[in-house]
């Protein structure tokens, strides 16, 4: 029986082999170690690099064009690609400026980064790691500053994001967009209700959470943060949904005594 499912190993081996090389240089380039027009390395340079022979390469780089990262150029070589594509790309240009889209935004994000904060705890290394703790210290920085923090707040979710080794958690969040974190004067959901420093120090407050689950290597908290991280952040978008109808209500009341 065993000799009726048996099957040649060799015939795994280079999709395999092609699959890692592509992860490696997707994670490169959508992590930004690669500038937009940038020339890669040369065939013989990645051979060595991964280890591989030059079809696996060749097999790999047909992939990452075909993902719109990159672009073969006769005679040339490879170069990342001015704007590459993104699968989700399209997403992104239909968010408007209501917060209830905000709040949709962010159910979208719950399915997307409760997972990917608990893959980045079990996969993570040491370098993103430390990405982490930048972004969470940067944040820091600029709210001691009384600057704009909701650029780093997005770079915090980012690096988790990129710690799944997983490029297509990356791809996702980047598609939704910064646009989706309240506390910054560029968001167009940010007010004057949620730019206070108590409610950005309670954002910090959740990220340790996160960032502390994920050093630990905590699977299950880094996901737990994560949710009440995202569960707060709608009910804060409802607040201001609520505080508007309250506004309104106490307007109409006004109107209809002076009437």
């Amino acid at each position: 029986m065993a000799a009726d499912i048996e099957t040649d190993p060799k015939a795994d081996r280079r999709p395999k082999l092609s699959e890692h090389v592509v992860s490696a240089l997707r994670s490169q380039l959508l992590g930004g170690e690669f500038s937009a027009g940038q020339k890669l390395p040369t065939e013989s340079r990645l051979t060595e690099t991964f280890g591989v022979s030059r079809t696996v390469i060749r097999e790999a780089m047909a992939t990452l064009a075909a993902d719109g990262l990159v672009e073969s150029r006769q005679g040339a070589g490879v170069f990342v690609r001015e704007r590459p594509s993104l699968a989700f790309g399209s997403i992104g240009q239909e968010i408007g400026n209501k917060i209830s889209q905000a709040i949709n935004v962010l159910e979208v994000r719950m399915g997307i980064e409760i997972e990917s904060a608990g893959l980045a705890a079990m996969r993570r290394n040491n370098a993103q790691a430390a990405q982490i703790q930048e972004a969470f210290f940067e944040f820091e920085r600029l709210l001691r500053l009384d600057q704009a923090t909701g650029k780093t707040d997005f770079e915090f979710h980012r690096a988790i994001a990129a710690a799944t080794n997983n490029p297509f958690y990356v791809e996702v969040l980047e598609a939704l967009g910064a646009r989706t974190i309240p506390c910054d004067i560029t968001s167009p959901w940010g007010t004057e209700s949620v730019l206070t420093r108590e409610y950005q120090v309670g954002l910090q407050r959740e990220h340790l959470i996160i960032l502390t689950a994920i050093q630990n290597a905590d699977a299950q908290a880094a996901r737990d943060g994560m949710r009440a991280h995202l569960v707060a952040s709608q009910e804060r978008y409802r607040a201001r949904l609520n505080g508007q109808q309250d506004e309104y209500m106490s307007g109409m009341g006004k109107t209809s005594r002076t009437a």
